[in-house]
């Protein structure tokens, strides 16, 4: 990775604009707890099956917890670019992020590319993740967009969401340094996580 100076703070004197996301009246569900979503709709074969299948092996236990001391639904762990005929590279994502933008990722202008993101789910189910991701170039907000990562079940078992291809950016006007903020967010409108990152387009791999 390339040590960047860009700062994901916009300079002064740069407009930064907010994340194009719909401002609903939306009041969710009450939270039900593993057993309640079961026990619900019970005549429905079809609709029972799906639950197990989407809880996996939460729809046996009472709980899974991996971290007592995190109350968190979904603890991320790793941000990994993925470019074919090159080696993975990983950023972890527990701990302190703050240095994240300091430490770009490297892409080739042109390239196909794609990010994973793995993360756990632990003591409940977790319904409609989203993943938010918006790209700055010098403060100024040239692309927002999100996908849909689905429903978890707690698991022993690490997820991993992997996003679709993208292109990166060619050509000498988009070469240079991208911040980028991305946050993880359910149905419900809970932050699990949110954080900024960097990646550099070059004229050729460094």
């Amino acid at each position: 990775m390339a040590e960047t100076e860009e700062s994901c703070v916009p300079k002064e004197g740069e407009k930064e604009e907010e994340d194009d996301e719909p401002a609903l009246n939306y009041q969710p569900p009450a939270e039900k707890t593993i057993n309640e979503i079961l026990k619900a709709d019970e005549d429905d074969d079809s609709l029972v099956r799906y639950k197990q299948k989407l809880l996996g092996s939460a729809a046996g236990s009472t709980n899974i917890i991996l971290y007592p001391d995190n109350p968190n639904k979904v603890i991320l762990q790793k941000l990994i670019l993925k470019v074919d005929s090159r080696p993975d590279v990983v950023i972890s994502l527990i701990g302190d992020l703050s240095k994240l933008c300091k430490n770009a990722f490297v892409i080739k202008e042109g390239c196909k590319y794609r990010m994973q993101i793995d993360f756990y789910v632990q003591r409940d189910i977790v319904c409609g993740l989203n993943y938010y991701q918006t790209v700055y170039r010098k403060g100024i907000r040239v692309d927002n967009f999100n996908h849909m990562v689905g429903s978890y079940g707690p698991s022993k078992d690490l997820v991993s969401y992997l996003t679709p291809s993208e292109d990166a950016p060619s050509g000498l006007i988009s070469r240079g340094t991208y911040t980028v903020r991305s946050k993880f967010v359910d149905d419900d409108g809970i932050e699990y996580l949110k954080w900024e990152w960097a990646f550099e387009i070059t004229k050729e791999w460094k």
